[in-house]
């Protein structure tokens, strides 16, 4: 006699491992497609197939039970062999095709990561991808995620696969007009006489660290403004409001082109690592492999390149501030 579920037992597995790694029975519904109604159906026929409980429910908590954490774990084995051998017969693993879910942490995605993906969408018309921009850790199993570029100095502790592609810093800038009116720091400790422009998300802190190379040093800056998103600090300081500590790609331009001025340009914030995030490294799909490859090909010389831009750029200025001294 055939029990409940023959026929669809993998996509009762695939709900329940969905709601175990989304945390909630609502995330797995909308990642599924599905009513929460129908997810939890099918957890439910689930458990009465196995004559065992899975998940302790109630109105405010949902926790794994010890048979459900094994059940759990080997449900996850026979999806991605399932995933894997559907793979080769369709071709997902040898032709991108599908849907790519990336998320980017928005200024520095909207700088280095969005020509990637129009990039990335010529050369696979079979993909479409959704691209999302949030400042703030990601959760990739709940949200759904593929791939996710993520800038930190340390990473959190996850179950995430981490790939470092290069890394950042951050310098010192603020408006001629803000120079001209309260006078240029000379020294690091001068900048406590000054209005300091605060960026503060996940891949910063609220003091700021600076190093010559030699001597490094913390302490907490004061100031008008504190923002999340470094275009709102990059606009502060182009308007004269005070000296600002932001990333080099974030300021690049506006140097080059005089709307800002580098300050104490010796002293730099810390590296802040760039990483590519994804949920697994096992069977991943041509389409997500695709990504991973075109990023690990452009981004690291496209941040060495930034980086050495910056550097000329203080290399010409002090240049031309030679050539002004000699023909005074």
């Amino acid at each position: 006699m055939r029990k409940s579920l023959d026929y669809g037992l993998l996509h009762a597995m695939t709900a329940f491992v969905r709601v175990v790694d989304a945390g909630s029975f609502t995330a797995a519904a909308e990642q599924m497609e599905l009513t929460t109604a129908q997810v939890s159906r099918l957890v439910s026929e689930l458990e009465n197939r196995l004559q065992a409980k899975l998940l302790q429910r109630t109105t405010r908590r949902m926790a794994m039970t010890s048979a459900g954490e094994r059940y759990a774990n080997q449900c996850r084995t026979i999806l991605e062999l399932v995933t894997e051998a559907e793979g080769e017969v369709s071709g997902a693993r040898i032709q991108p095709s599908g849907r790519l879910r990336l998320l980017c942490m928005a200024s520095f995605g909207d700088h280095y990561v969005v020509p990637l993906v129009a990039k990335y969408c010529a050369m696979y018309p079979t993909v479409t991808v959704e691209y999302s921009a949030s400042q703030y850790v990601p959760d990739l199993l709940a949200e759904g995620v593929d791939v996710s570029v993520y800038l930190t100095q340390r990473l959190p502790d996850s179950s995430v696969v981490a790939q470092r592609l290069g890394a950042i810093h951050g310098v010192l800038c603020a408006a001629p007009a803000y120079l001209r009116r309260r006078g240029s720091p000379k020294t690091v400790a001068d900048l406590a006489d000054h209005a300091c422009l605060r960026l503060v998300n996940a891949s910063t802190t609220p003091d700021w660290e600076l190093s010559d190379g030699k001597t490094s040093l913390s302490f907490e800056p004061a100031g008008p403004l504190i923002g999340d998103h470094p275009e709102a600090v990059v606009h502060a300081a182009s308007s004269g409001l005070g000296i600002a500590l932001l990333p080099a790609f974030a300021v690049l331009d506006k140097i080059r082109g005089g709307e800002l001025v580098h300050v104490l340009p010796r002293w730099r914030s810390p590296d802040v690592g760039v990483y590519v995030l994804m949920p697994s490294r096992k069977f991943l799909e041509a389409k997500t492999r695709a990504w991973i490859e075109l990023l690990k090909a452009e981004l690291p010389a496209a941040l060495q390149s930034d980086a050495e831009q910056l550097q000329a750029n203080e290399k010409a200025k002090s240049r031309r501030a030679r050539a002004t001294g000699k023909s005074r």
